[in-house]
């Protein structure tokens, strides 16, 4: 898996990156969200999801786990996961995650809480504080996305 790192200086570069991510994105993908609480996963969701055509502000999941979103709301199907609360990467078998990438884009935050049940083809998107107050995006790309990627 190859590295690229970006620095974001602010929540709209955040969410300016979510819309071009959104250009991007199929059916089948997993855009998996890592960084500490705070760092901007759920605004990097929210931007994707915006790219996608949500009009509203879409909330944080972290209490319903699984946030569907379905066309017409969108251009495609999403299910925004946050799997903050799951203790144990078996908790997460009961949200048949997998069945969502039958016709859906996978947005997980906090899949560290998966265990080693990511799937392979997962961009993962790890965000850092850094010390101006901006961010430090690291993305992981699968092959699946190193094409994809360079085109942003």
């Amino acid at each position: 898996m190859a590295d690229n790192v970006i620095i974001l200086s602010d929540a709209a570069a955040m969410l300016a990156l979510g819309r071009k991510l959104a250009g991007d994105v199929r059916i089948g993908d997993v855009i998996a969200l890592e960084g500490g609480l705070g760092a901007g996963k759920t605004t990097l969701a929210r931007g994707i999801l915006e790219g996608l055509g949500l009009e509203e502000e879409a909330p944080s999941p972290s209490f319903a786990i699984v946030q569907p979103y379905d066309v017409p709301d969108v251009s495609l199907p999403v299910a925004h996961v946050d799997l903050y609360r799951l203790d144990d990467p078996a908790e997460a078998e009961e949200l048949a995650l997998d069945e969502y990438l039958q016709d859906s884009l996978l947005l997980i935050e906090w899949p560290d809480r998966l265990g080693d049940r990511l799937w392979p083809h997962a961009l993962k998107l790890h965000i850092d504080f850094s010390e101006d107050g901006g961010r430090r995006l690291t993305a992981r790309l699968p092959e699946a996305w190193r094409e994809r990627w360079s085109q942003l």
